[in-house]
């Protein structure tokens, strides 16, 4: 049975089916400010990561469904070299070598048990062979001078939101960076090569902005069943890779809008892919506050406007990076918004329902086996 795990400002609620749709099963972490969940498919242990602000970042996980949960550790950067003299970012002043937010964790391969991946604020990437017990610093990624050039998208400083890990070898993983392009490793993190190749920013000045170190990709996914199909939704357009993330193709007709956080791909059809679009970096709603999906079946050829079910007036959600998802069917999607109101579907967005209207912001969904 597939559940759907929704992490929001406020809580994180485990959603089941019912005769009705959809019922919160389980609830934990009342009042705290949840910004991911991600269950392990492999021995099904949940983590959670939680920003309590002024009083930091925790993390934790459960080993029964959510039943209990248990602090791990959370990754903690070095200090820096004491004659570390970095080159100034875009800002204009050096990055604080401290965790700001986990913004990204994906497990290894399943040749790989107790490894995760995890991706933070200010743009550093981790791992762990221990399930979370120990975070180890990726430090060829971190110490590249090229990442001194990334610069903060929404937030102040970089944040590494999106982590892909081949699913035949799990040593060839992909990442995205918000403001720092896509980056491949093909040896688990010990060399990576800049991959943003034909991702273009509308925001630099003409002549950086074809820059790969400086690309605003919003989310990379990977189609599981052939992962040299990946997505990415960008800052000013969505983009196309048919080389497991190398280089890029921009699709430029997608209506209503190029600008978005969420994309989903398919799970055996690569060339299906689903986005939630609004209308501009500065006015962060539904076009015309009409809510709509798009979704392209031909590899980005054309793209549909999905809006049955979905509310055309007055609708002022927006639907952050890990807000939306698709299950193993790829028939089933659901995505949050920000102003609490969850929808999902069952004939891959032709037709959507309200599960609730009364949730905190939403920041990440992820539909989950519950045996």
């Amino acid at each position: 049975m597939q559940h759907a795990l929704v992490a929001t400002r406020k809580g994180l609620f485990e959603f089941e089916p019912c005769d009705t749709g959809w019922r919160i099963a389980k609830r934990g972490f009342i009042g705290d400010n949840c910004v991911l969940a991600v269950r392990d498919p492999r021995d099904g242990a949940t983590y959670v990561a939680l920003n309590h602000g002024h009083f930091g970042q925790k993390l934790h996980r459960s080993d029964d469904g959510g039943e209990t949960w248990a602090e791990v550790s959370c990754p903690v950067y070095p200090e820096p070299p004491a004659d570390y003299e970095p080159e100034a970012p875009m800002e204009g002043t050096p990055y604080d070598w401290r965790l700001k937010m986990i913004w990204s964790l994906a497990p290894g391969g399943t040749e790989e048990p107790g490894r995760i991946w995890c991706g933070t604020l200010p743009g550093g990437l981790f791992k762990s062979d221990d399930r979370g017990d120990h975070w180890t610093l990726v430090e060829s990624l971190w110490r590249d001078r090229r990442r001194e050039k990334w610069f903060g998208g929404g937030a102040d400083e970089p944040g590494l939101h999106s982590i892909c890990v081949h699913p035949q070898d799990p040593s060839r993983v992909s990442i995205a960076v918000s403001c720092g392009g896509v980056w491949h490793t093909q040896d688990a993190g010990s060399t990576w090569t800049l991959a943003a190749a034909g991702m273009r920013a509308e925001y630099l000045p003409p002549e950086l902005a074809f820059d790969e170190n400086l690309q605003d990709p919003h989310l990379m996914v990977q189609c599981p069943a052939d992962p040299d199909r990946c997505w990415v939704q960008h800052h000013n357009g969505v983009f196309r890779s048919d080389d497991g993330g190398r280089s890029w193709t921009e699709l430029k007709d997608v209506p209503p809008s190029t600008f978005g956080f969420a994309v989903a791909v398919h799970p055996s059809d690569p060339d299906t892919a689903w986005f939630v679009p609004g209308v501009s970096d500065e006015k962060r709603i539904p076009v015309d506050g009409r809510l709509c999906v798009t979704r392209t079946r031909d590899g980005g050829a054309t793209f549909e406007q999905l809006r049955a079910g979905l509310p055309q007036e007055d609708a002022w959600d927006l639907v952050y990076r890990h807000a939306l998802a698709v299950d193993g069917t790829g028939e089933r999607l659901m995505f949050g918004s920000t102003t609490g109101n969850l929808w999902s579907t069952v004939d891959g967005g032709d037709h959507w329902e309200r599960v609730m209207t009364t949730l905190p912001p939403i920041y990440s969904v992820q539909f989950v086996s519950a045996d």
